[in-house]
């Protein structure tokens, strides 16, 4: 997606806001870089659907450029239900708990995970994330990461507890 490189090249390393689909829609219009609306919309469309599949009024949402190896270890979050979707650079690396066949979701292809705060969740089937191994590659990647969470997911908190 053309859209997703102009962000690696033009946006800021890290936009993260919790707020309703319409803050967060606001927030991120106001910072767009020329030729990434097509990006935004999309990320949106994501925030929109997992926002029906959660049930929670707001969102926390986090759209990362990561250029190192972050969370290495394979792990299960401590949220309901986490959405994941890799625009640009090697996709999220997931197992089955009881299993150690690894899969990577492709680039552009959603990620959707149960955590360990989803009703029900049990360690029987768990699957468990993280992210691929970058730093070793023969050329360097940028992954542009969204993340959509629960909105009290890491410490975000609430806007009026500051």
């Amino acid at each position: 997606m053309q859209a997703a490189a102009l962000w690696n090249v033009h946006g800021p390393a890290l936009f993260l806001r919790r707020g309703t689909i319409e803050m967060l829609e606001s927030a991120l219009q106001a910072l767009l870089p020329a030729g990434t609306q097509a990006l935004a919309e999309d990320a949106l469309h994501l925030a929109r659907r997992y926002k029906r599949l959660s049930g929670t009024p707001e969102i926390r949402f986090r759209l990362e450029k990561i250029s190192h190896d972050s969370c290495r270890r394979f792990h299960v979050d401590h949220v309901p239900l986490r959405c994941l979707c890799t625009y640009t650079g090697p996709g999220v690396q997931w197992k089955y708990a009881d299993s150690d066949t690894i899969h990577e979701t492709p680039a552009g292809w959603i990620t959707l995970l149960k955590g360990r705060l989803y009703p029900g969740w049990s360690t029987k089937g768990a699957v468990l994330h993280r992210s691929p191994p970058i730093s070793a590659l023969p050329v360097p990647v940028t992954r542009l990461l969204l993340t959509l969470d629960h909105p009290d997911a890491c410490g975000m908190g609430r806007p009026d507890d500051a």
